[in-house]
């Protein structure tokens, strides 16, 4: 099983802390990451606003580049339609490449802020057309080394060698946030690996990563490394105190996702390509923001560390294997809850969870020790 930490970058809830603080807390976590063994650290695409402020994760990741030692680094995601010429995506996927030994990963995303879509000057009904036309290319260049001639709807490109040239194949390499039936289905062409945040019904979680399985047979005659299902999460020794952290910070980090995105808009109806948000509109209405935030705690994991794998396994027999992604800071959560919680899912969880398998799941893993 893959198991990451996702960063958030983020000053919602934090009271007279600096964007300084921010990064240093957050790039203090990376570190840790790394010498507690986890597989990488994803860092988000987000602009302006205090929910999240990462406005080049390329450079943060090269940051992090230089503090680390092993610990793959990903984009989680970089947003292709804020990125006008898909060129520079390349190149600095290329160059974090290098810089960081061949432990770059590239995570692709869309984009569903309206708020960031307009402070960018691009319309958000061009997010699906724009993601579509930019990364085959994207791809291609990194596969080939250089980025193909382009005479698009969007792209307008002749054709360019990239520089510093690609160490090696990206083909394991490219991820991409999905979260909506028409995003599995592109990650699916794409030969992706499918990311997601846990916030839908489980159900409605399976059937997604199961139709976008069955489209990455069809598109490349083989089964697609397990989705990457991300949580924020808590780990304590303490149940009493595991279970208030989360109804204060996740349940926090729920309301600044309502906020940013605006869930609760009636634009989501009208914008083209974002029909799954639009038909969710009226039932995160009719819940209520503490509905909302209720039902969102409830679908994340945390807890003491058996709670924690008595959930991850729940969820492993329920959706079949995938790989584990974790936040551990985020809605003004304390740093040295944060760090707890980072250490204890390292030393308690993470083992176990490395034992799990394709072939050999939770029970015969069990079974086996």
């Amino acid at each position: 099983m893959e198991i990451g930490i996702v960063q958030i970058m983020q000053s919602f809830g934090y009271d007279n802390i600096t964007d300084a603080e921010v990064y240093e807390q957050e790039t203090r976590l990376a570190v840790l990451a790394d010498e507690l063994g986890y597989d990488h650290v994803w860092t988000v695409e987000h602009h302006f606003e205090d929910y999240s402020f990462c406005p080049d994760n390329f450079v943060y990741l090269a940051n992090l580049a230089a503090k680390t030692e092993r610990i793959g680094l990903a984009t989680g995601a970089c947003i292709v339609p804020w990125n006008i010429q898909p060129l520079r995506i390349a190149e600095k996927a290329a160059l974090l490449d290098l810089l960081s030994g061949g432990r770059a990963i590239l995570g692709l995303g869309r984009g569903l802020s309206r708020r960031e879509f307009t402070q960018f000057g691009i319309a958000m009904d061009e997010s699906r057309d724009r993601f579509d036309e930019a990364a085959p290319l994207i791809l291609e260049a990194l596969e080939t080394g250089f980025f193909p001639e382009h005479n698009g709807k969007h792209i307008k490109q002749p054709k360019a060698p990239l520089r510093p040239r690609p160490m090696k194949s990206w083909k394991d390499r490219v991820t991409q946030v999905a979260m909506s039936p028409e995003s599995g289905e592109e990650a699916a062409k794409l030969g992706a690996q499918m990311m997601a945040f846990n916030y839908k019904a489980p159900d409605k979680q399976r059937q997604e990563c199961a139709d976008y399985a069955a489209s990455f047979r069809k598109h490349h005659g083989k089964d697609p490394r397990p989705p990457l299902l991300t949580d924020m999460a808590v780990c304590d020794s303490d149940p009493k105190r595991a279970k208030e952290h989360a109804e204060k910070y996740v349940a926090g980090y729920c309301l600044s996702v309502l906020h940013h995105y605006e869930m609760l808009g009636e634009h989501y109806k009208e914008a083209k390509g974002y029909k799954a948000y639009g038909d969710a509109v009226d039932m995160m209405r009719a819940l209520g923001k503490d509905g909302i935030a209720k039902a969102y705690i409830e679908q994340q994991v945390w807890g003491t560390p058996d709670q924690m794998l008595r959930k991850f396994e729940e969820r492993w027999n329920f959706m079949g294997p995938y790989g584990v992604l974790c936040s551990f800071r985020f809605a003004g959560m304390p740093p040295e809850v944060s760090e707890r919680s980072i250490k204890l899912f390292a030393k308690e969880v993470l083992p176990v969870l490395r034992t799990w398998t394709r072939e050999q799941g939770p029970k015969q893993a069990s079974e086996a020790a």
